[in-house]
């Protein structure tokens, strides 16, 4: 049986409502009395509800996390360094995979509005500025223009996009392809190929749909490099350079004698157990760090000017260069 508030009461000898002051914190208690209740709160295991708090008025501490695709390795390490950023801050996650979908996405936003959750961070962009503009808490994004009076944190993606184009331009690339996601005109996908258009403007640029499964990415890359038969490639994100390393390997193409290649995000994952691969580094640490900081100004009510964040790119080395 689930413990009730009075059960901590009793266990405590004291009565309902000072369990309740100890919860909230509020008005003068001894350390003695704090710590009966606390003690009976953690032998009958006892979780105040946090929810309940927050419509009764009160900071459920609890934010929200919307993502796109919770299991993809960038998106995993950066909500890990996010859950742990909002946890030294007091404040405890709901972790959202809208997984592309509109109306998962919508209902999660719906969701976490009835809950009164103190502030959102999102890095979904399927749904219209009207949808994000009715939630009442504040909103802070990771890389996607939700809306004019949301602040956006991302990497410098259009430096990025250009770094490896240098990249492979100073390694003697002559022919050189970029294998890009799903790229709007205001993804990051997007702004990385206008950086690297930008120095290499003859460039091949292929997409390959991000909603594609593994099988399929395989398909549509073997056939880019048997066509186009490059000698450079820079992909939009590590998971599909991790394709492209694949693929190569199947086809007996030597990396980076006969092919160079680069991806881009350089997870700890990558640096720790595919350390072969070079890649476009994004400051996931002081991503987490800094969306965390701006929304909290937000949920104490402090405004912030900038609405835009561009967080330098490094180039991590490895050996598909």
């Amino acid at each position: 049986m689930v413990a009730k508030l009075t059960d901590v009461a009793k266990l405590a000898g004291v009565s309902p409502t000072t369990v309740s002051r100890v919860i909230n914190k509020k008005g003068y208690l001894s350390k003695k009395t704090i710590k009966k209740v606390n003690d009976a709160m953690r032998e009958l295991s006892y979780k105040p509800n946090n929810l309940a708090r927050g419509l009764q008025g009160k900071s459920a501490k609890l934010v929200g996390l919307i993502f796109p695709n919770i299991s993809h390795i960038f998106y995993a390490e950066l909500i890990e360094h996010l859950e742990r950023e909002l946890f030294n801050k007091g404040y405890k996650t709901i972790i959202c995979n809208s997984e592309q979908d509109p109306e998962k996405e919508r209902e999660y936003l719906e969701m976490l509005s009835a809950n009164q959750v103190d502030g959102i961070i999102s890095s979904s962009h399927n749904l219209g500025i009207t949808d994000y503009n009715r939630v009442a808490a504040p909103i802070i994004s990771f890389d996607r223009n939700l809306s004019p009076n949301t602040p956006v944190v991302a990497s410098d993606n259009f430096n990025g996009g250009a770094l490896a184009a240098k990249t492979l331009l100073q390694a003697g690339c002559q022919k050189t392809v970029m294998i890009t996601g799903n790229d709007d005109s205001q993804s990051p996908t997007a702004k990385r190929r206008t950086g690297f258009a930008s120095i290499l403007p003859d460039a091949d640029f292929v997409n390959v749909s991000s909603d594609f499964s593994s099988i399929r990415k395989e398909m549509e890359i073997k056939n880019i490099i048997t066509q186009l038969q490059p000698d450079g490639i820079f992909t939009s994100d590590d998971l599909t350079a991790m394709l492209v390393l694949k693929v190569a390997t199947e086809l007996g193409i030597a990396i980076p004698e006969q092919l160079k290649l680069i991806g881009y995000d350089g997870t700890s994952f990558v640096e720790n157990y595919l350390p072969q691969l070079t890649s476009i580094k994004q400051p996931i640490h002081d991503i987490a760090k800094l969306l965390v900081e701006l929304l909290l100004k937000r949920i104490e009510g402090e405004e912030i000017s900038v609405m835009e964040y561009n967080l330098p790119i490094t180039l991590l080395p490895g050996r598909s260069i």
